[in-house]
């Protein structure tokens, strides 16, 4: 079965997890990646947290499944003659480089369009074009910078980073999209482009709620879904909300049975107006329904801590499965606080093609994330990431080099 991008060839010049994110998703859909890998050394995230001595890690291999590695020494002369080859035949060229390193290595813009004018350049840097963006940055970062910190954790705690790679993983979507789009518009133009993707810009666009609220506070003084109402008085920033809900539906995390020794019996508890009544009767709390400090979303506001410790107290009698049980039955929205030991061993979700177990040739099975978007016609099948330079001989022979020819390159240590 042909896939969404087959026939498109994808240069990868990405390391680490940003730019390997965007390309493995490319390489889900079909898309031909080839790897770029310097000779005997590798993507640096091959050799780092290694769980299997001489193995690739696991850090490597969940962000390059479905990619082919060839190893090449870009310094060499005649190595950067392959690597033009590989731009005249390439569709995109992807690369996280720190900034400047590309155009160093003799790869301008001016110059691989003058070899490919319909190439499309695709780069993840820190910063857009200003007063940072020379500098480099790394996943958290990337999270202060783009607002996510300064609003994660406690009002009476530090700022904190998420757990969730937004910096990293969540650029790297960003870049895929732009890709597809600037691909699109190469199918009426006829022209290649370049895409950026600053890590500063995809932490801000997928915190964008809290610059809604910033504006609000500003415009209003008070934020009367956060916590810090209606005991503290708010400043002039948005401040840190806990595990209140985002939206415009109050929410908590509730503890559940077995909660003093297991760091997961828990619950997140959404208190939406429209299951309002059904909330009230399943907590015993019916009288709430006509209390008039109660009877409204925006009269519930300043007893919202109330409210949730009420609920929590419901919650502790049983455990957070048994809680969700209960209330998705009256439509209520709530989820339980799953370990990754609890997602890892969830059936549904192998089920899925959500979690994939993949047999490595070195390290042996192991499990890994599926693609996240399911395409009806263009199901994804998680093949294993590449061994470095597994792939150089296959490549370079499609580009037309003879066994002789790449024997010599061997021979230069060109490739390995």
């Amino acid at each position: 079965m042909s896939k969404a991008l087959s026939g498109y060839r994808i240069l990868d010049f990405t390391h680490v997890q940003s730019g390997p994110t965007c390309t493995q998703l490319l390489a889900w859909f079909g898309a031909d990646v080839i790897k770029v890998e310097r000779a005997g050394e590798g993507d640096a995230t091959r050799g780092q947290l290694r769980d299997i001595p001489e193995a690739d890690s696991l850090y490597f291999t969940m962000l390059n499944h479905n990619k082919r590695s060839i190893t090449l020494d870009t310094k060499n002369p005649k190595g950067k003659a392959v690597l033009e080859t590989l731009i005249k035949e390439c569709d995109v060229l992807v690369e996280n480089f720190a900034p400047g390193a590309l155009d160093r290595m003799g790869f301008t813009w001016e110059r691989i369009n003058e070899l490919n004018p319909r190439m499309i350049v695709a780069s993840v840097k820190g910063f857009g074009p200003g007063p940072y963006e020379h500098c480099k940055v790394y996943e958290n970062v990337a999270q202060c910078a783009g607002g996510s910190a300064s609003t994660t954790g406690f009002d009476d705690g530090p700022p904190m980073v998420t757990g969730a790679q937004i910096g990293d993983s969540g650029t790297g979507l960003h870049l895929a999209l732009g890709i597809l789009a600037a691909l699109l518009q190469r199918h009426a133009s006829g022209r290649g482009q370049k895409v950026l993707a600053p890590m500063q810009d995809a932490v801000l666009n997928l915190c964008r709620v809290k610059l809604r609220d910033q504006q609000r506070l500003e415009r209003t003084g008070v934020m009367k879904e956060y916590p810090q109402y209606p005991d503290t008085p708010f400043g002039d920033s948005v401040p840190r909300a806990g595990n209140a809900s985002g939206g415009g539906q109050p929410g908590s995390i509730l503890k559940c049975k077995g909660w003093e020794t297991d760091p997961n019996a828990y619950i997140y508890f959404i208190a939406q107006g429209a299951v309002w009544a059904p909330i009230c009767k399943v907590i015993g709390k019916e009288e709430w329904l006509t209390d008039p400090e109660y009877a409204t979303p925006a009269s519930r506001l300043p007893h919202l801590k109330n409210i949730f410790a009420t609920v929590e107290e419901w919650t502790k009698t049983m455990t957070k499965f048994e809680a969700m049980d209960i209330l998705n039955k009256f439509d209520i929205p709530c989820g339980p606080i799953l370990s990754m030991k609890e997602i890892a061993e969830e059936p549904s979700l192998r089920e899925t093609g959500t979690i994939v177990e993949v047999d490595h040739p070195v390290r042996g099975k192991y499990l890994t994330v599926g693609n996240p978007i399911k395409l009806s016609d263009s199901p994804t099948d998680v093949t294993r990431s590449p061994l470095l330079g597994e792939h150089t001989e296959e490549v370079l022979g499609q580009l037309g080099y003879s066994a002789e020819d790449i024997a010599a390159l061997r021979a230069e240590r060109v490739i390995s």
